[in-house]
Protein backbone atom coordinates (compact mmCIF):
# COMPACT_ATOMS: atom_id res chain seq x y z
CA UNK A 1 0.00 0.00 0.00
CA UNK A 2 1.04 3.19 -0.96
CA UNK A 3 1.79 5.94 1.91
CA UNK A 4 1.99 9.73 2.24
CA UNK A 5 4.52 11.57 4.50
CA UNK A 6 4.19 15.59 4.87
CA UNK A 7 7.29 15.71 2.91
CA UNK A 8 5.54 13.98 -0.46
CA UNK A 9 2.15 17.16 -0.57
CA UNK A 10 3.60 19.79 -3.31
CA UNK A 11 4.38 23.16 -1.57
CA UNK A 12 1.50 25.07 -4.30
CA UNK A 13 -1.10 22.10 -3.27
CA UNK A 14 -4.29 23.82 -3.71
CA UNK A 15 -6.00 22.49 -0.36
CA UNK A 16 -5.58 24.90 2.24
CA UNK A 17 -4.67 22.34 5.13
CA UNK A 18 -2.54 20.46 2.70
CA UNK A 19 -0.67 24.29 2.74
CA UNK A 20 -0.99 24.71 6.91
CA UNK A 21 -0.14 21.40 7.33
CA UNK A 22 3.25 21.93 5.25
CA UNK A 23 4.29 24.92 6.48
CA UNK A 24 3.09 24.77 9.86
CA UNK A 25 4.85 23.64 13.29
CA UNK A 26 2.40 22.93 16.68
CA UNK A 27 3.95 25.09 19.40
CA UNK A 28 2.60 24.68 23.13
CA UNK A 29 3.31 27.61 25.67
CA UNK A 30 3.29 26.54 29.52
CA UNK A 31 2.81 28.37 32.83
CA UNK A 32 4.33 27.97 36.10
CA UNK A 33 2.48 30.26 38.69
CA UNK A 34 2.44 30.56 42.44
CA UNK A 35 -1.25 30.20 43.08
CA UNK A 36 -2.52 32.52 46.09
CA UNK A 37 -5.70 31.02 46.47
CA UNK A 38 -6.66 29.09 49.37
CA UNK A 39 -9.94 26.89 50.67
CA UNK A 40 -10.29 27.72 54.41
CA UNK A 41 -9.97 25.13 56.77
CA UNK A 42 -13.22 23.44 58.52
CA UNK A 43 -12.16 24.99 61.30
CA UNK A 44 -12.31 28.57 59.72
CA UNK A 45 -15.59 27.34 57.95
CA UNK A 46 -17.32 26.76 61.56
CA UNK A 47 -16.32 30.28 62.79
CA UNK A 48 -17.59 32.10 59.32
CA UNK A 49 -20.70 29.49 60.34
CA UNK A 50 -21.27 30.92 63.56
CA UNK A 51 -21.09 34.54 62.19
CA UNK A 52 -23.64 34.54 59.83
CA UNK A 53 -25.38 31.21 61.62
CA UNK A 54 -24.71 28.88 58.72
CA UNK A 55 -24.33 25.55 58.32
CA UNK A 56 -20.75 25.21 57.40
CA UNK A 57 -21.10 21.84 55.46
CA UNK A 58 -22.71 24.46 52.62
CA UNK A 59 -20.13 26.65 52.68
CA UNK A 60 -17.65 27.16 50.28
CA UNK A 61 -15.04 30.07 51.00
CA UNK A 62 -11.58 30.74 50.21
CA UNK A 63 -9.38 33.35 50.41
CA UNK A 64 -6.68 35.35 48.95
CA UNK A 65 -2.79 35.04 50.69
CA UNK A 66 -1.32 37.99 49.59
CA UNK A 67 -2.55 40.96 47.47
CA UNK A 68 -2.59 41.01 43.93
CA UNK A 69 -2.52 44.27 42.88
CA UNK A 70 0.89 44.95 44.36
CA UNK A 71 2.80 46.48 42.09
CA UNK A 72 5.45 43.31 42.21
CA UNK A 73 2.83 41.31 41.40
CA UNK A 74 1.01 42.91 38.76
CA UNK A 75 4.19 43.26 36.79
CA UNK A 76 4.50 39.32 36.77
CA UNK A 77 0.76 38.77 35.39
CA UNK A 78 0.80 41.76 32.90
CA UNK A 79 4.30 39.80 31.56
CA UNK A 80 1.90 36.65 31.31
CA UNK A 81 -0.82 38.34 29.45
CA UNK A 82 2.07 39.67 27.23
CA UNK A 83 3.22 36.56 26.75
CA UNK A 84 0.03 34.62 25.79
CA UNK A 85 -1.17 37.74 23.56
CA UNK A 86 1.88 37.70 21.65
CA UNK A 87 1.98 33.44 21.12
CA UNK A 88 -1.77 34.33 19.72
CA UNK A 89 -1.06 36.67 17.55
CA UNK A 90 1.97 34.61 15.73
CA UNK A 91 0.02 31.25 15.25
CA UNK A 92 -3.52 29.76 15.04
CA UNK A 93 -5.61 27.84 16.42
CA UNK A 94 -5.26 23.97 16.40
CA UNK A 95 -7.68 20.90 17.32
CA UNK A 96 -5.69 19.79 20.47
CA UNK A 97 -6.26 21.64 23.84
CA UNK A 98 -2.90 23.74 24.43
CA UNK A 99 -1.47 23.72 21.32
CA UNK A 100 -1.48 26.76 18.36
CA UNK A 101 -0.22 26.34 14.72
CA UNK A 102 3.04 28.45 14.03
CA UNK A 103 4.60 29.21 10.61
CA UNK A 104 7.98 27.37 10.65
CA UNK A 105 9.56 30.14 9.50
CA UNK A 106 8.88 32.06 12.47
CA UNK A 107 10.03 29.85 14.97
CA UNK A 108 13.39 31.14 15.36
CA UNK A 109 12.27 34.65 16.17
CA UNK A 110 9.31 33.11 18.39
CA UNK A 111 12.02 31.51 20.38
CA UNK A 112 14.15 35.06 20.89
CA UNK A 113 11.17 36.68 22.14
CA UNK A 114 10.06 33.50 24.30
CA UNK A 115 13.45 33.91 25.77
CA UNK A 116 13.27 37.49 25.90
CA UNK A 117 9.77 37.42 27.89
CA UNK A 118 11.33 34.38 30.31
CA UNK A 119 14.53 36.96 31.39
CA UNK A 120 11.47 39.41 32.26
CA UNK A 121 9.79 36.90 34.50
CA UNK A 122 12.86 35.95 36.76
CA UNK A 123 13.59 38.85 37.10
CA UNK A 124 10.35 40.13 38.02
CA UNK A 125 10.11 36.97 40.16
CA UNK A 126 13.31 38.18 41.97
CA UNK A 127 11.53 42.12 42.31
CA UNK A 128 8.84 40.01 43.71
CA UNK A 129 11.02 37.95 46.46
CA UNK A 130 12.76 41.52 47.19
CA UNK A 131 9.56 42.96 48.90
CA UNK A 132 8.30 39.57 50.32
CA UNK A 133 8.41 40.39 53.81
CA UNK A 134 6.57 43.52 53.64
CA UNK A 135 3.82 41.54 51.45
CA UNK A 136 3.97 38.96 54.05
CA UNK A 137 3.27 41.47 56.99
CA UNK A 138 0.27 43.50 55.13
CA UNK A 139 -1.33 39.90 54.32
CA UNK A 140 -1.14 39.55 58.06
CA UNK A 141 -2.69 42.61 58.57
CA UNK A 142 -5.70 42.22 55.77
CA UNK A 143 -6.33 38.54 57.19
CA UNK A 144 -5.76 38.53 60.96
CA UNK A 145 -7.02 35.24 62.02
CA UNK A 146 -7.58 33.84 58.71
CA UNK A 147 -3.54 34.16 58.31
CA UNK A 148 -1.54 31.46 58.20
CA UNK A 149 2.46 31.19 58.32
CA UNK A 150 2.31 27.43 56.59
CA UNK A 151 0.76 29.05 53.52
CA UNK A 152 3.87 30.62 52.49
CA UNK A 153 7.18 29.60 51.35
CA UNK A 154 10.24 30.79 52.95
CA UNK A 155 10.86 32.82 49.56
CA UNK A 156 9.55 33.18 46.36
CA UNK A 157 11.98 31.29 43.92
CA UNK A 158 10.93 28.66 41.28
CA UNK A 159 6.92 29.48 41.68
CA UNK A 160 7.07 31.36 38.34
CA UNK A 161 8.51 30.02 35.03
CA UNK A 162 7.59 30.03 31.65
CA UNK A 163 8.47 27.39 28.95
CA UNK A 164 7.79 26.31 25.44
CA UNK A 165 7.98 23.20 22.84
CA UNK A 166 6.85 22.03 19.44
CA UNK A 167 5.68 18.72 19.97
CA UNK A 168 4.97 16.84 16.74
CA UNK A 169 1.70 16.38 15.19
CA UNK A 170 2.68 13.91 12.41
CA UNK A 171 2.21 10.14 12.28
CA UNK A 172 5.59 8.73 13.91
CA UNK A 173 7.67 7.71 10.87
CA UNK A 174 8.36 3.89 12.90
CA UNK A 175 4.63 3.04 11.70
CA UNK A 176 5.33 2.85 8.78
CA UNK A 177 7.49 0.22 8.93
CA UNK A 178 5.84 -1.44 11.51
CA UNK A 179 2.18 -1.36 10.09
CA UNK A 180 1.54 0.62 7.01
CA UNK A 181 -2.19 0.53 7.27
CA UNK A 182 -2.80 2.00 10.85
CA UNK A 183 0.24 4.31 9.32
CA UNK A 184 -2.11 5.44 6.37
CA UNK A 185 -4.99 5.84 9.17
CA UNK A 186 -3.15 7.88 10.91
CA UNK A 187 -1.93 10.27 8.13
CA UNK A 188 -5.92 10.21 7.71
CA UNK A 189 -6.49 11.38 11.06
CA UNK A 190 -3.81 14.01 10.62
CA UNK A 191 -5.36 15.60 7.34
CA UNK A 192 -8.85 15.36 9.36
CA UNK A 193 -7.28 17.60 11.95
CA UNK A 194 -6.07 20.22 9.62
CA UNK A 195 -9.04 20.77 7.73
CA UNK A 196 -10.67 21.40 11.10
CA UNK A 197 -7.76 23.97 11.98
CA UNK A 198 -8.28 25.88 9.02
CA UNK A 199 -12.01 25.78 9.81
CA UNK A 200 -10.99 27.48 13.04
CA UNK A 201 -8.43 29.78 11.82
CA UNK A 202 -11.15 31.29 9.49
CA UNK A 203 -13.28 31.73 11.58
CA UNK A 204 -11.09 32.90 14.28
CA UNK A 205 -9.96 35.70 11.76
CA UNK A 206 -13.97 36.18 10.96
CA UNK A 207 -14.48 36.75 14.55
CA UNK A 208 -11.73 38.81 15.77
CA UNK A 209 -12.13 41.30 12.06
CA UNK A 210 -16.06 41.34 12.51
CA UNK A 211 -15.83 43.00 16.31
CA UNK A 212 -12.80 46.00 14.95
CA UNK A 213 -15.40 46.26 11.85
CA UNK A 214 -18.40 46.98 14.18
CA UNK A 215 -16.52 49.08 16.54
CA UNK A 216 -15.14 51.29 14.24
CA UNK A 217 -18.26 51.53 12.32
CA UNK A 218 -19.60 52.22 15.91
CA UNK A 219 -17.90 54.61 16.60
CA UNK A 220 -17.48 56.87 13.28
CA UNK A 221 -21.85 56.51 13.54
CA UNK A 222 -23.31 59.97 15.26
CA UNK A 223 -25.05 59.16 17.96
CA UNK A 224 -29.23 59.11 18.91
CA UNK A 225 -28.85 63.00 18.85
CA UNK A 226 -26.82 63.00 16.21
CA UNK A 227 -23.79 64.11 18.31
CA UNK A 228 -20.33 62.51 16.85
CA UNK A 229 -18.99 59.81 19.08
CA UNK A 230 -15.29 60.15 20.11
CA UNK A 231 -13.04 57.09 19.43
CA UNK A 232 -9.72 56.55 20.16
CA UNK A 233 -6.44 56.36 17.43
CA UNK A 234 -6.79 52.14 18.24
CA UNK A 235 -9.52 51.88 16.24
CA UNK A 236 -7.53 51.86 12.98
CA UNK A 237 -4.51 51.01 14.16
CA UNK A 238 -5.70 47.76 15.29
CA UNK A 239 -7.34 47.18 11.94
CA UNK A 240 -4.28 48.09 10.15
CA UNK A 241 -2.28 45.68 13.10
CA UNK A 242 -4.75 43.29 11.86
CA UNK A 243 -4.49 43.80 8.27
CA UNK A 244 -0.55 42.58 8.47
CA UNK A 245 -1.45 39.64 11.11
CA UNK A 246 -4.24 38.05 8.36
CA UNK A 247 -2.10 38.83 5.16
CA UNK A 248 1.03 36.74 7.26
CA UNK A 249 -1.23 33.88 8.80
CA UNK A 250 -3.66 33.89 5.89
CA UNK A 251 -4.33 30.16 4.76
CA UNK A 252 -6.59 31.48 2.02
CA UNK A 253 -9.15 29.24 2.66
CA UNK A 254 -12.53 31.67 2.29
CA UNK A 255 -12.01 33.90 -0.96
CA UNK A 256 -15.14 35.70 0.49
CA UNK A 257 -12.90 36.53 3.52
CA UNK A 258 -10.23 37.73 1.64
CA UNK A 259 -12.05 40.18 -0.45
CA UNK A 260 -13.99 41.76 2.65
CA UNK A 261 -10.02 42.22 4.67
CA UNK A 262 -8.97 43.79 0.92
CA UNK A 263 -11.91 46.06 0.89
CA UNK A 264 -11.39 47.25 4.16
CA UNK A 265 -7.65 47.71 3.92
CA UNK A 266 -8.95 49.70 0.73
CA UNK A 267 -11.26 51.70 2.80
CA UNK A 268 -8.39 52.69 5.41
CA UNK A 269 -5.57 53.02 3.62
CA UNK A 270 -3.62 56.33 4.19
CA UNK A 271 -6.24 57.37 6.40
CA UNK A 272 -5.36 58.93 9.88
CA UNK A 273 -7.41 58.80 12.82
CA UNK A 274 -7.46 62.58 12.50
CA UNK A 275 -8.79 62.45 8.97
CA UNK A 276 -11.87 60.52 10.71
CA UNK A 277 -12.35 63.39 12.84
CA UNK A 278 -12.29 66.36 11.35
CA UNK A 279 -13.76 65.17 7.56
CA UNK A 280 -17.42 64.36 7.36
CA UNK A 281 -17.45 63.29 4.15
CA UNK A 282 -14.22 60.78 4.77
CA UNK A 283 -16.14 59.91 7.73
CA UNK A 284 -19.35 59.07 6.30
CA UNK A 285 -18.00 57.37 3.42
CA UNK A 286 -15.67 54.77 5.85
CA UNK A 287 -18.96 54.22 7.97
CA UNK A 288 -21.27 53.36 5.13
CA UNK A 289 -18.57 50.63 3.86
CA UNK A 290 -17.67 49.42 7.06
CA UNK A 291 -21.23 48.52 7.65
CA UNK A 292 -21.64 46.82 3.87
CA UNK A 293 -18.52 44.73 5.64
CA UNK A 294 -19.92 44.35 8.83
CA UNK A 295 -23.11 43.06 7.45
CA UNK A 296 -21.37 40.45 4.76
CA UNK A 297 -18.96 39.31 8.20
CA UNK A 298 -22.03 38.59 10.08
CA UNK A 299 -22.80 35.48 7.73
CA UNK A 300 -19.86 34.10 7.27
CA UNK A 301 -19.44 33.63 11.74
CA UNK A 302 -20.33 30.19 12.60
CA UNK A 303 -20.99 29.75 16.42
CA UNK A 304 -18.68 27.37 18.15
CA UNK A 305 -18.06 26.82 21.55
CA UNK A 306 -15.19 29.04 23.69
CA UNK A 307 -11.93 26.69 24.23
CA UNK A 308 -10.58 27.50 27.75
CA UNK A 309 -7.17 27.10 29.54
CA UNK A 310 -6.13 23.29 30.31
CA UNK A 311 -4.55 22.74 33.98
CA UNK A 312 -2.14 19.99 33.85
CA UNK A 313 -2.50 19.82 37.61
CA UNK A 314 -1.38 21.51 40.72
CA UNK A 315 2.38 22.24 41.34
CA UNK A 316 4.41 22.86 44.73
CA UNK A 317 3.38 25.94 46.67
CA UNK A 318 -0.16 25.69 46.06
CA UNK A 319 0.66 26.71 42.17
CA UNK A 320 -0.18 25.55 39.28
CA UNK A 321 0.99 24.74 35.70
CA UNK A 322 -1.29 26.15 32.88
CA UNK A 323 -0.64 25.75 29.15
CA UNK A 324 -2.05 28.76 27.70
CA UNK A 325 -4.85 28.38 24.59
Amino acid sequence: MSTITVTDIPLDATSPAQRLRRLAAAVRVHFTWWGVHRTLTSQQKEEVGDNYGADARLLSAGKKILDVRHEAFRRLTSIRTRVVNYWRGVSLPYVEPGMRLIRQSDIEPFVHTLEGFHDELMQAEADLNAVYDEIKSDARRRLGRLYDPADYPSEVRGLFNLSWDFPSIEPPSYLMRLNPDIYEQEQQRVAQRFEEAVHLAEQAFVSEFAQMVSHLTERLSNGEEGQRRIFRDTAVTNLTEFFERFKHLNVRSSQELDRLVEHAQELVRGVTPQDLRTNDGLRQHVASQMSQVQSRLDGLIVERPRRQIIRSGPSRNGGSHAAAH
